[in-house]
């Protein structure tokens, strides 16, 4: 036997197996650094779109001098940490009175309600810029719902137009929770707790609640109630039509609401812009907050979502099964 035939011949089959196997690996090396490429274009490619977004946003921020109606929005349940706060709406009609190119403002509201303290600074907010501002009506536009703390706000306009099916009302307060003392006792659980004050917790829901309790929480709700029906009587004036149901609480539809007095007429935010300010051209106000802010507030949850799905993806392409979007939070 020669020196050339001195290796087994199962060499060559396993040289080109091992070359086949450094060359599948090298694919598959090439392929997963073009899907992370991929991955981490769209990411890039989602933060340009936010940014340059926000560029547009903010430069529709500067004062107008044409001639439009200006559109401020109120969506959602009233509370501080809502896109329906006091704070950002009132900064928005700020804008949208200050603006020397809004001939008149629409207020477009669809909200159940929510705090009253909110909704009393919006309502003060709008009769002081009323006050400043006399020259330039600010009319609400009611979408579907505009019940309680948004009917308080809704009171301060000149005028309120709805749907005649919009839900309008609800003039009232209320308190809501739930007592588990029976079930404590039933349960065998005691209730462990200790206050400085003896009424700090007269609103506990494990413990019975005493007359005491129960009348100190309605006198409460009785005063904030008569401030409500105060602010709805100031600003609707002569024009509300009061029956012993008016301040029950009830829910009233667009049409019942004109009838009366709660609302003026129909209409919609082009109508009204059309029709009553004669400024059909719509120009919407926002407060615009900090970019970490609007991140949170309009975009925040949207790319969000795309990131966490974009991620998703490139992982489970990758092959990585135990990734997870949180790693995005």
């Amino acid at each position: 036997m020669s020196n050339l035939d001195y290796r087994p011949q199962g060499d060559a089959r396993w040289e080109r197996a091992a070359l086949e196997t450094i060359a599948l690996a090298a694919i598959r090396e090439q392929r997963a650094a073009r899907r992370w490429r991929i991955f981490f274009r769209l990411v890039y490619l989602l933060i340009f779109l936010f940014v340059i977004g926000n560029l547009v946003f903010f430069s529709g921020w500067s004062e107008t001098s044409s001639r439009h109606t200006a559109l401020v929005k109120l969506t959602g349940e009233i509370a501080d940490e809502k896109l329906a706060n006091a704070r950002d709406i009132g900064s928005a009609l700020d804008k949208a009175f200050a603006d020397s190119g809004s001939v008149g403002v629409v207020l477009e509201i669809n909200s159940p309600g929510g705090s009253p303290v909110q909704s009393g600074i919006l309502y003060k907010r709008i009769r002081d810029l009323r006050k400043q501002y006399p020259k330039k009506p600010l009319y609400v536009v009611i979408d579907d719902i505009c019940a309680s703390g948004g009917y308080y706000v809704a009171a301060a306009a000149d005028r309120i137009y709805v749907d005649p099916a919009s839900l309008i009302g609800s003039i009232g307060v209320i308190y809501n929770g739930f007592g588990f003392a029976g079930l404590m006792d039933r349960a065998g659980v005691e209730r462990r707790v200790q206050t400085a004050g003896a009424n700090k917790d007269f609103l506990d829901p494990f413990k019975p609640q005493s007359d005491a309790a129960k009348a100190h929480l309605q006198t409460m709700l009785d005063q904030i109630h008569a401030q409500f029906i105060a602010a709805v009587k100031a600003g609707r004036g002569a024009r509300l039509k009061e029956t012993p149901e008016t301040f029950s609480g009830l829910v009233w539809t667009g049409e019942q609401g004109v009838a009366m007095g709660l609302a003026d007429g129909y209409g919609s935010v082009e109508s009204v812009a059309r029709d009553v300010l004669k400024a059909k051209d719509i120009v919407e106000y926002e407060e615009r907050g900090s970019l970490s802010e609007r991140l949170n507030r309009r975009i925040g949850t949207t790319l969000g979502a795309s990131l966490a799905t974009a991620f998703a993806d490139a992982a489970e392409r990758l092959g990585l099964h135990g990734a997870s979007a949180d790693a995005l939070r």
